[in-house]
Parts: C-alpha cells; structure tokens; sequence
C-alpha cells in the first residue's frame, strides 16, 4: 500500500508541474501559441490513438522553451554523434510537463544535443499527453481554476502496475523497440540503451524500467521527480537521481526510492543540489544544479556504458 499511495502523489503533482514558476525565467512565463516546428527528423512510432483524444497538438513558448501539449501520435526524433565521437551507449529522452505538455527544449532537444556531443546517440520520445482545452485561452483558464486558492489537483486511483500510464509506457517501449530495430543503421549497442527523464518524464522513466516489460533500460536518470516508495526488482537498472533541495514538488517527500535501490543492493547514486528549484535541465543558471550533466555523463561513464 506504501508503494501505491506514493505513485497516487506523485502523479497528482504532476499534473500542475506545467504552472510551476521557474526563477531564472520569470519574465518569459507567459504561454504564447507558436506555429507547429517543423520536426523533419521526428519518427512517428505507431503506437494506438487516445481513446476519446478530440483536441489537436499544439505548441507554446513560455520560460524560454518550446512546450507541446495534446500530442496523440508519438514520436522519437534521433540525435546521433559524428560517428568519431560514438560510443555505442544510446539514451532515451522523456521531457516532463505534468503528462500535459512537453517541455521539448529545455528537457528534450538541448539535452539531446548534450548527450551527443559526448558520444552518446539520443533520441527524444514526445510521449502521447493527457488532453486539455484546444485553445490556449481555455487552457490557461482551466489552470488558473484548478490551482486557485482552496482547489486540488486531481489525483488518480492508486495503481501499483502503473496502469495510468499505460499509453505513456507503450510509447516509450515502442522507442527501446524501434532504436533496437534500428541499432546497425544508428550505431547502437543494443545492452547500452538507457533512459533518462525530467518531472512527469522521471516519472515515466521509473515506470518504463519497473512496468515496461521488454524495454528494459541499461540505466536510469531521474532528474528532479519524485522518490517514492517503489518495489525495486533483483534485475533493477543503475539509478542516477538529481534533485534541488528549494524544489517546490519533491524535495520535502523524503528519499524512499534511493533507499529501497540500496536495500535491493542496486547501484543508485544521489545528487542533491542546495539550489536550483524545479524544472532547471539545461538552462544555464547559477546554482550547482547546472552540473547534474556532466556528473550524470560521468556516471554513465563509470559503469562502462561510454566504452568504445
């Protein structure tokens, strides 16, 4: 019961992730509908239609990132090395925003980019969302009135088997699929293949190593999500976990999840910032929180995954 009481929390959280203020951004925070980009590189995966999805995707900018709200067909868009640089290791990338929307520069592309720049093929998994209103007045609206004084974010059933993010999680095992497929054409050892995701996305990365059968990520980052309670598998992957101790979401719900890692004897290591609030990714800021990159690229180095 502790395990699904914590996953019932923190999907509740999520789901105002998307109003959350960020410091450093304050003076871009309001959403401003923004054309579709093109994504010329972007690999439709072929998983199911939402049932009952009316609303169309669209994009915004706010806090100085593109964001992506009612997506119904998913994608994994690649971003691989100079072939002189690849390594072999691969990661996929799950952006957060609250399951409804994207957060697709900041925790996505910039990431993306990172990671290849370090030998690492990446690939950005825009993940099917849960729908809100088609136009933004509505939408902000309607986030405005869930969060008024008084008002609660909704919080779903517990489901210990992750069931309520079960179009997520076929998303993201479609992904390990389709880079699997794929892995001669992109270079790609297919044991290397990781997963690495932000809020709604860390989330997504925990459920896809516990509940996503055959995806089986070679390792895990959970960059500022929720450490709930969770049964850890004998087979778990190596977790990488980075959090700020001022994060408004997840830094006062304890540490549950590093030690259940450690009591299953799984490699698990903890990074948490004095500063740097909720939501940093790659933003440049002046807090220690900017070096989560490079320390997680440095870990995924110490066991062995960046070994030409």
């Amino acid at each position: 019961m502790k395990r699904m009481i914590g996953f019932a929390t923190m999907i509740g959280a999520a789901t105002w992730l998307i109003t959350a203020p960020i410091a450093a951004q304050a003076q871009d925070d309001k959403m401003v509908p923004i054309a579709i980009p093109a994504q010329p590189t972007a690999i439709e995966l072929g998983t199911p239609a939402l049932p009952g999805a009316t609303a169309k995707e669209s994009w915004h900018s706010q806090y100085g990132s593109l964001f992506a709200r009612n997506v119904t067909v998913a994608t994994l868009t690649p971003f691989l090395p100079d072939p002189a640089k690849a390594t072999g290791a691969a990661i996929v990338v799950a952006p957060g925003g609250g399951f409804r929307t994207l957060s697709m520069n900041n925790e996505g592309w910039d990431v993306a980019k990172a990671l290849a720049d370090r030998g690492v093929a990446a690939f950005v998994l825009k993940y099917r969302l849960r729908q809100t209103p088609a136009d933004m007045p509505a939408f902000e609206k309607s986030m405005q009135e869930m969060f008024s004084p008084g008002a609660r974010p909704p919080r779903p059933a517990p489901d210990p088997n992750f069931g309520d993010l079960s179009p997520q999680i076929a998303d993201a095992r479609a992904a390990f699929a389709l880079i699997r497929q794929r892995k001669a054409e992109w270079g790609v050892d297919a044991d290397r293949i990781g997963m690495v995701g932000f809020s709604a996305g860390a989330m997504l990365t925990m459920a896809t190593a516990l509940a996503g059968q055959d995806a089986k990520p070679a390792f895990i980052g959970n960059i500022y999500g929720p450490l709930s309670s969770m049964k850890v598998p004998a087979d778990a992957p190596p977790l990488f976990v980075a959090l700020a101790a001022d994060d408004p979401f997840f830094a006062n719900g304890g540490n549950a999840l590093i030690d259940d890692w450690r009591a299953a004897k799984r490699p698990a290591e903890f990074h948490l910032y004095e500063r740097g609030g909720h939501g940093f990714g790659m933003y440049q800021k002046d807090t220690t929180s900017t070096g989560w990159f490079d320390a997680f690229v440095r870990w995924i180095g110490m066991h062995g995954m960046l070994t030409r």
